[in-house]
C-alpha cells in the first residue's frame, strides 16, 4: 500500500525538485532549502557525484510517512539508467525512482519492490509501454521539447495515463501544464540556478514556495 500512498502523495505536492550539484554537500542544502520552501518531492539525479550519500542523509531526515510536517518529504532518486542503479538507491532510502528513458529491466525491479518508478517517455507508443509494464506516473522528457498541449494529445488515444512533464518548466508555464492535465511537474535548473550563482541558496526556498504557490493556483 505504501507505493500507492507516495504516487498519491506526489500527485498531491505536484511539483518535483529536480536537482543537480557538483557534490553530495550542495545537493543536501539544496533540497533542505526546497522543502522549507514547500517543494516536498525531491529527486537526488545519479548525475550528483556521491548521489547515494546525499539520499541516505535526506531519507534519515524526512519521509513520506512523517508525522511532522517539518519532517515529511518523499525523497527519490533520479536520471537511473538501469536497475542495478535503481536497487542501489532503494537500499539507500529512495521512495519513488525517475529514468530519462523507458528501461523495461528497471520498470520490472521497481515493481518487484513496490516502488514507484517514473520512466521518460516521447511517444505514444514508448507510453504504451510503459503502462503496459505496469508505469503509474509517465515523465514526459524533455518537456520544453513539447508544448503543454501534447498532455491533451496524449489523453486522446491513452487517458488513463498519467504525464509528468520534466524540462522546460517554469513558472511562467506551470499552470498552462497542470490545466492542460498534468499529473505533476518536475522543476530543474530554474529552480536552483539563481542559488548557484551566488551562494544564496536561501534563493531555492523563496522560488520553491513560488512554484507551489503557482501550482496551488492551477488547481484552483
Amino acid at each position: 500500500m505504501k507505493k500507492i500512498k507516495v504516487i498519491q502523495q506526489i500527485a498531491e505536492q505536484g511539483v518535483v525538485a529536480v536537482l543537480r550539484a557538483d557534490t553530495a554537500e550542495d545537493v543536501v542544502r539544496m533540497a533542505e532549502q526546497a522543502i522549507e520552501g514547500g517543494i516536498k518531492v525531491i529527486e537526488i539525479t545519479m548525475t550528483v557525484p556521491g548521489a547515494l550519500r546525499a539520499i541516505e542523509t535526506l531519507a534519515a531526515k524526512y519521509s513520506s510517512t512523517a508525522k511532522d510536517p517539518a519532517r515529511f518529504a518523499i525523497i527519490g532518486v533520479g536520471t537511473v539508467l538501469d536497475p542495478e542503479t535503481a536497487r542501489a538507491a532503494i537500499l539507500a532510502g529512495s521512495e519513488f525512482v525517475v529514468g530519462p528513458s523507458l528501461n523495461p529491466e528497471t520498470v520490472m525491479l521497481c515493481n518487484r519492490y513496490r516502488i514507484p518508478v517514473m520512466p521518460g517517455c516521447m511517444t505514444i507508443k514508448e507510453i504504451q509501454q510503459a503502462l503496459e509494464l505496469g508505469v503509474d506516473v509517465v515523465k514526459l522528457f524533455p518537456g520544453n521539447a513539447f508544448a503543454p498541449s501534447m498532455i491533451k494529445a496524449i489523453k486522446g488515444p491513452l487517458p488513463q495515463a498519467n504525464i509528468m512533464p520534466t524540462g522546460g518548466v517554469s513558472l511562467s508555464n506551470l499552470g498552462e501544464w497542470i490545466k492542460a492535465g498534468a499529473t505533476a511537474v518536475g522543476i530543474g535548473g530554474d529552480l536552483t540556478a539563481d542559488a548557484v550563482k551566488t551562494g544564496d541558496y536561501s534563493i531555492i526556498a523563496k522560488k520553491a514556495a513560488e512554484y507551489v504557490a503557482a501550482f496551488k493556483a492551477a488547481k484552483a
